[in-house]
């Protein structure tokens, strides 16, 4: 990762390299912001930046130090994040358990979420943390020197979730830290973190990326979309480039999920029960995954369709196939229902996201479809 990878954060890329440059790098800084707007990115690109033999603008790409952070192995970069316990109260997983892992998931996906890292430790209900044991770790870590003799770099992803003990016991590596040390604290909710640790720490906030630049990221080379397929996606991104991905995902799928859409409104608006129970199983057969992302396809073709209502084209983000379909349903969702149909479809999702029957959650869908396409 570099910082020309990072999507729409050149304010707060100029201001690393200021600081990197002057010398003037914090022991301990806080990258804060929503989720998917590039924070874990941007400390990996920055500790990139940091540990390179000949930076520039950005890091060089061929020192010995890059072509370590190639793999993120380098001994001088070191990372603590949330893991699911699988060992003992004695002996707790902690974070260099799990690193193999982590690093590879870093490397194949760039942007993701801590829900997609739950999701690869194959956590299920189990909650994932920081454990009491991982504080001896991190300072058994940083009281070494330097392998390299530069800085030695701790990366630490959702501080949050450290258990009380571990972070009192960073808190006193902030206040009295080991040379040439830098801590990157990474979260998605500064409030949650200790106050004490925010104290002894320099915030960065990353805002929300521009619309404009998720468009043209996703007109550029990687993706190559056109104007309109990229403006729809930055619009439903929200300033995510995570969500940005999600809905790219969901865009090349949404030719297969407006026919599973269409089928459902029809055969609601008709009350044919017998095939709806049919539609019900065909659905059942996806991974719990692909449902998920149909019911949130479902409930923004919902919003766009009561939007339509307004003839305000300006605010539809629609394809054309989308669109036609939308001419003759739109009239269907109205102020009498669009609050029922978005609360059922939201249901469903969590639904299967704690592992309901899915023939149970949308059969359970359809008839209630069926009484909201009424009203």
């Amino acid at each position: 990762m570099y910082f020309k990878d990072i999507v729409g954060q050149q304010d707060v890329i100029a201001r690393l390299v200021q600081d990197a440059r002057q010398g003037t790098v914090p022991h301990a800084l806080l990258l804060a912001g929503p989720e998917g707007t590039g924070k874990l990115q941007t400390a990996i690109a920055f500790a990139r930046y940091l540990l390179c033999a000949q930076p520039g603008q950005d890091a060089c790409g061929h020192c010995p130090s890059c072509v370590k952070m190639d793999k993120l192995i380098h001994p001088d970069l070191h990372f603590v994040f949330p893991v699911i316990n699988k060992g003992s109260s004695d002996n707790p997983t902690k974070s260099d358990d799990e690193i193999a892992t982590w690093r590879q998931f870093i490397l194949d996906n760039r942007y993701f979420g801590f829900e997609d890292w739950l999701q690869e430790l194959d956590a299920g209900n189990k909650q994932a943390q920081i454990c009491t044991k991982e504080s001896e770790s991190i300072q058994s870590k940083l009281a070494l020197k330097s392998v390299e003799g530069g800085y030695k770099i701790m990366i630490i992803w959702h501080p949050e979730k450290m258990h009380q003990n571990c972070a009192n016991a960073l808190l006193k590596l902030l206040e009295e830290p080991p040379a040439r040390t830098v801590f990157m604290l990474v979260t998605d909710t500064p409030e949650n973190v200790l106050e004490t640790i925010v104290s002894r720490t320099q915030r960065i906030d990353f805002k929300r990326i521009p619309e404009q630049a998720i468009q043209e990221q996703l007109m550029g080379p990687g993706y190559g979309l056109e104007e309109n397929q990229a403006r729809q996606i930055a619009h439903l991104s929200s300033g995510s480039w995570l969500k940005a991905m999600n809905a790219l995902r969901i865009n090349a799928e949404s030719e297969e999920f407006l026919d599973y859409f269409m089928q459902l409104m029809r055969m609601a608006y008709a009350r044919r029960i017998k095939d709806l129970k049919v539609w019900s199983d065909a659905m059942a057969g996806g991974g719990r995954e692909w449902q998920k992302r149909f019911l949130g396809y479902c409930q923004r073709m919902i919003r766009e369709n009561f939007i339509c209502n307004f003839h305000l084209p300006q605010l539809n983000y629609m394809t054309e196939r989308e669109m036609q379909f939308s001419q003759k349903f739109a009239p269907f969702v109205n102020e009498g229902n669009i609050i029922g149909l978005m609360d059922e479809l939201s249901t469903a999702q969590r639904d299967i996201e704690q592992n309901v029957n899915s023939k149970m959650v949308f059969f359970d869908l359809s008839l209630k479809t069926i009484m909201l396409m009424k009203q």
